[in-house]
């Protein structure tokens, strides 16, 4: 097992390392502490053990956990669920009310992810355990939950990623907790002084046009944080935001261009790792670099959420 301390964000949020896909940095767990202890984001089933790990070290009993969130129901995401839910008795798990069904019977997104990851799906998602419907409540745009005597949680549908997508406000640190909502966020190069965020265009929900209104939406907001499912926290708002949507923008051009052309969705994912390259070596990222491991992942995944919007469209 990994070791990894929680990264205290500040007095009352710390970040757990999921070690997702084995790998640091990856897929965290967000942990707020308000008289109501709640969780957002659990990973998948791996990084179950790290939570529970992270949470003790954190001085918190497993008991003590009133609510775990998932912004959405992606297995990287929600795919632990079940099986925390099974050590924290007094816990509620809160899901976008389209998602709640896949969580009570996840067969098709285990057959969804099992389509992209292949053989590699059952060491990293397995065990997939199904949720007894009233542990679940649904909070959907507009709604709130009362975690502290001065924190009531907003939460907001922000769908672009996945319709069934939501973030989370937190009025304390003026922040939102945007699950895939406006990218990911590479920690391995932040580390070295190179901010880098990429869109997260997987299947089969990828809709630019909802995702740009997504980002724009949060971008008005004047928010001091965001809080990134892969992985931590940025405080530079504008930068981040821009980024990201320049690079959905040259995501979708290039994904039309190969789709015109009849290419497949390995083509298009080659393509952007060419300019991603491009734009990293102009940083002096060299091109070993390992966080090319999980760039070119995302990169595969995300080209074949591109090239099956542009079927659907077609």
């Amino acid at each position: 097992m990994h070791l990894k301390h929680p990264i205290r964000l500040d007095n009352r949020i710390a970040l757990i390392d999921g070690f997702d896909l084995g790998a640091p940095d990856r897929t965290g767990t967000y942990v707020i502490d308000e008289t109501e202890l709640t969780l957002i984001e659990t990973g998948p089933s791996p990084s179950v053990k790290y939570i529970k790990k992270g949470l003790l070290e954190l001085g918190f009993e497993l008991s003590e956990v009133k609510y775990i969130i998932v912004t959405h129901v992606h297995l990287d995401h929600a795919g632990g669920a079940g099986l925390l839910l099974r050590d924290c008795p007094n816990a509620k798990l809160i899901v976008h009310p389209r998602g709640a069904r896949h969580l009570i019977d996840p067969k098709k997104l285990v057959a969804g992810a099992r389509g992209v990851y292949g053989d590699s799906f059952s060491e990293l998602f397995e065990p997939i355990i199904p949720i007894p419907q009233d542990r679940i409540e649904m909070k959907g745009e507009g709604d709130t939950l009362q975690i502290g005597a001065d924190c009531t949680l907003q939460f907001l549908d922000t769908p672009g990623h996945a319709k069934h997508h939501i973030t989370i406000y937190d009025p304390v640190s003026n922040g939102v907790f945007a699950g895939d909502t406006v990218g990911i966020r590479y920690e391995q190069l932040l580390r070295e002084g190179v901010p880098f965020f990429l869109p997260s265009t997987s299947p089969n929900h990828f809709d630019p046009e909802e995702m740009r209104k997504s980002i724009k939406r949060l971008h008005e907001m004047k928010l001091d944080r965001i809080y990134y499912g892969h992985f931590g926290m940025t405080t530079d708002i504008d930068a981040s935001l821009t980024a990201v949507s320049e690079w959905l923008d040259l995501f979708v051009s290039e994904g039309e261009k190969a789709f015109v052309e009849g290419k497949g969705y390995d083509t298009l994912a080659s393509r952007l790792l060419l300019r991603v390259r491009q734009f990293l070596r102009e940083k002096s990222v060299p091109d070993d670099h390992d966080v090319y491991v999980l760039i070119n992942l995302d990169l595969q995944v995300s080209a074949l959420g591109i090239m099956d919007y542009f079927q659907k469209k077609a």
